[in-house]
């Protein structure tokens, strides 16, 4: 995997967490990383993005971020919601998460489940290639979820579906989602280390 996909994983994954203080915080450093990355795919759609969102006013974009991704207007960011919706399987479905971030050494340590889109790319865009090969594994996996919601939120006419647009240039090859699937926080690239988030390496 190039620097140029790690990084816009990277800020993918800050773009999709809700606009709080600290996210607001580091889009000025996502946009200079972007900055970096030049023509990279989907570097132009998150740059879109990050404009959209530094341009906001702070209550609009939360407010909007709360109706783009309420479950009910099923735009889930949460992959297992795509593959097993709300049934039994979906427990075995989030333990094959953790069990991935387990087998590379990192653990889950955030507010959210561990399918949760977010966390995810920010997985397999770590500085270990344990991780990034879990990552990898783990959004091959879940290929059509991604779309999935990609095109939920073009239907739904978001700045948002720029974001799932940007993610969908980095996707791996799909693969059959039913395997259990093989836990370390992020963001060691350009600067963006400053602000861990989901993942804690393991016996820390």
């Amino acid at each position: 995997m190039n620097d140029h996909i790690r990084v816009v994983r990277q800020a993918a994954s800050w773009c999709l967490r809700y606009p709080d203080d600290k996210v607001r915080s580091v889009l000025p450093i996502i946009a200079e990383a972007l900055a970096e990355t030049g023509a990279a795919p989907g570097a132009e759609q998150l740059r879109s993005f990050v404009e959209y969102a530094r341009t906001t006013p702070e209550l609009e974009l939360a407010a909007h971020y709360v109706t783009v991704f309420d479950l009910r207007n099923r735009r889930s960011l949460n992959l297992t919601w795509w593959s097993d919706g709300d049934t039994r399987r979906r427990g075995m479905a989030l333990l094959a998460f953790k069990d991935a971030y387990r087998a590379a050494g990192w653990r889950f340590d955030g507010d959210d489940l561990p399918d949760h889109l977010p966390a995810v790319l920010e997985f397999s865009a770590l500085d270990d290639a344990a991780a990034r090969d879990a990552g990898e594994e783990l959004l091959a996996r879940h290929h059509a979820g991604v779309c999935a919601l990609h095109e939920a939120l073009t239907a739904a006419r978001t700045p948002y579906a720029h974001v799932l647009e940007a993610v969908r240039t980095t996707l791996p090859p799909p693969r059959p989602a039913e395997s259990r699937e093989p836990e370390r926080p992020l963001l060691e690239l350009v600067g963006l280390d400053a602000y861990p988030a989901h993942l804690m390496e393991a016996g820390r």
